[in-house]
Parts: structure tokens; sequence; C-alpha cells
């Protein structure tokens, strides 16, 4: 069996789309496959990071580029519930009838952003939960379906509180977001000036009441939508077996993966399938489970099991951490540059660079203990200089 055509038209036109943002924002290409795969499955995504990570753009253009409805809100402890579900119809509430205007608010989107997610009231986090799990938002009396296709949740880290965890555990996928790293500080300087070249243009352009050229959507948001009902047609009983091995090898390692999740893996494993145009599943397809962690240090176990397979397979590589050697070789050019350091200025500049190869080393090459104790007797021999200075 094969795609109809407007079926595989749809899938080109969305990798067109992942080309044009891959181009506009410098490392973010995993969280672009990762927001296209969770449109098509219709799931959620969690982002996981520090602000100023250009979530809010990338998601806003992405949006009108699929045609879709969009919402998007930064959550606070005082957030209140009329700010993200509309605010009480007045004239209706006076009339003894209770209802929520809901008009370009979130129960009316298609994709959605919510930054600081877990920063809700619980007021707000009951709603949600609905709302993503269900599709409905329970509207005085009614019970309003929503339109919702994807939300996008954005936090600094995961809540350890209970309730938060089970409400976390709806987002199907996971990626942690860390700002550009610094070899590619020139391309991020580039690409970040044209984005904002396109603001600066489209606010002068609003200033003096010209239309404002928008780019034209490249998926239709039905055609968008369609996809989804294709996943019922892709066989994954192929890779069931391994899938079933793969879990079972995780929840012996102490990885806790509840039955919705395991459910949810099966269809990532076939929008995976479906937007490389096959109609068979295969262990390449697995990818998507590398993004199945409940906590981040869960990632690396979890990809020790999953990207062997995918790659043996011919699948996607993962971003790989740097090897040893090359970290090793920048920590010994940063100890050369040591005794030329003279100022305070210079100092606190070199001990920037040598914490960056630290946490490097603590994120990507965590048993890797001679060099993590090396690294840090070259961070206090220069805090030592630092302080000589000050004396």
């Amino acid at each position: 069996m094969s795609w109809f055509p407007a079926v595989l038209g749809t899938i080109k036109r969305l990798n067109h789309i992942k080309r044009l943002l891959k181009d506009a924002f410098v490392e973010r290409d995993l969280t672009i496959d990762l927001l296209v795969l969770a449109s098509v499955c219709q799931e959620h995504v969690l982002l996981i990071g520090a602000p100023g990570t250009a979530k809010t753009e990338l998601i806003t253009q992405y949006t009108e580029l699929v045609d879709a409805r969009g919402f998007h809100y930064l959550l606070t402890r005082f957030t209140e519930p009329s700010e993200l579900f509309g605010p009480l119809d007045l004239q209706a509430f006076q009339q003894g009838a209770y209802h929520i205007r809901t008009a370009g608010m979130l129960p009316e989107a298609e994709i959605a952003f919510l930054d600081e997610v877990f920063q809700g009231s619980s007021a707000i986090l009951n709603t949600l939960l609905t709302l993503v799990n269900e599709r409905l938002f329970y509207n005085g009396p009614q019970h309003q379906a929503v339109p919702l296709i994807s939300l996008i949740g954005a936090a600094n880290g995961l809540p350890d509180d209970p309730w938060l965890q089970a409400f976390a555990d709806r987002f199907a996928l996971r990626q942690r977001l860390d700002p550009v790293a610094d070899e590619r500080l020139e391309d991020l300087l580039n690409q970040g000036w044209q984005l904002e070249l396109q603001r600066i243009k489209a606010a002068r352009s609003a200033a003096s009441g010209r239309e404002i050229t928008r780019v034209l959507p490249g998926v239709k948001i039905d055609a968008l939508k369609a996809l989804n009902g294709c996943l019922a047609e892709v066989d994954s009983r192929p890779v069931q077996p391994l899938y079933a091995h793969m879990v079972r090898e995780l929840r012996a390692e102490g990885i806790a993966l509840s039955d919705r999740r395991v459910i949810k893996g099966l269809k990532l494993i076939a929008a995976a399938t479906l937007l490389r145009e096959a109609t068979v599943a295969e262990p390449r397809d697995l990818w998507p489970l590398n993004h199945c962690w409940s906590r981040p240090e869960e990632a690396q176990a979890i990809q020790a099991v999953v990207q062997p397979r995918v790659a043996e397979d011919g699948g996607p590589a993962l971003d790989p951490a740097r090897a040893v050697a090359d970290i090793v070789a920048d920590i010994g050019v940063l100890e050369a540059q040591s005794p030329a350091m003279r100022s305070e200025i210079a100092l606190g500049a070199h001990l920037m660079a040598l914490n960056r190869l630290r946490r490097e080393i603590l994120r990507d090459h965590p048993s890797a203990g001679e060099l993590r104790q090396h690294i840090e007797t070259v961070i206090q021999q220069n805090l030592k200089r630092l302080e000589d200075i000050h004396v």
C-alpha cells in the first residue's frame, strides 16, 4: 500500500516548513521536528529550559505556517482563569445563565503555547487537564469541544508535586532546550538579527497604515488534521515485539512508564512512519521514544536503549555529545591561556568559559569523575588568582 497523492503532498509541504524554520532558528532542528510530529499525532510537547531560547517566536511562526489559530500566554501564580479561557458573559449571567465567552481564547485555539505552564493555579490546571486530555471545556452546563491540536508547554524544570506530575504526564514528548552553544554565536547573531528586522518592518508597516505582507501558510489546517486520520492505516505490528522488549528493559532500569505513555508511544511511532512517507513501521521509526522520558535524568538511559536500534536501521541521529578528548583539548587551551589573564575582567571571562565546559561535562559525561575533578581544580586555581588581584 502507498499513500494517496494528497497525503504525500501534505507531508512534502510539512518538510518544506521544517526547512524554512530550521534555516531561521539556530540549534532548534529537533524542536521543529517534535512540533511537526506532535501536530500529526495531536499530542503535546513539554520544553524544559531557561527563558530566552526563542520558544515563543518559533511556535508563533510555526502556527502561522500551518494556518492554525494560536494562543500564547505566560502563566504566573496570579494568572486568573479568565485570562486563558475568556471572560464571563455578563449579559447571559444577568439572565441566570453561566457562560464564558471563549472567542480568541485558549478553548478556541488549535496550537497553544503556555510558558511556565506549571505556575498556574489549581483552578487553571484542573481545567487544562480536561482540555488537553479530553479536548473538552466545561463552559457552564455545556461541554464545549475544543479544536486543540497540540499544546506546547514550557518550564524551567519539572515539578515535584505529585498532582503536577500527573498533569505533566499528559505531555507525550519532552525536550531539554539549552541556549545556543558559543561555537554558533555568529549564526545566532545573524539569524536573530533577521528575525528582529522582520519585527521592525512589521511594526513600521503597522504604524504607517500599510498592509503587512504575511507569509502564506505552507499547510492548510484541514490537511494537517487529515494526516492524523492516516495514523490508523499505519501498520505498527512489525515493531511491536521490539517496542515491548524495550519497555520491559526500561522498566527494569527503574524508569517509570505509565500505561498511558506506552500506548501514546505507538502513536508517535506511527506518526514517524507516516512522516517518512511509509505505511509499515520499522525500527528507525522508534526515534520519538528518545523524547518520552519523565525526568531529565532519565533521558540518557532511555536513549541508550532506544537509539542503538534506531541507528542500526538507518534512523535519525541524536545530537551527539562532544567526545571527552575534545573537551580535554579545550581545557588544555584554557589552562595554557591562564598565565596571560592578569585583569579582573579577563579572569572573569576565563572562568565563564571554564564553567561552560564544567556544565558540559556534568550534562554529557556524568561518569567522567577524573575529568570533573580536573576542571574543578583548574577553576579553583583561577578563582585563587582572582582573589589575589583583589588583595
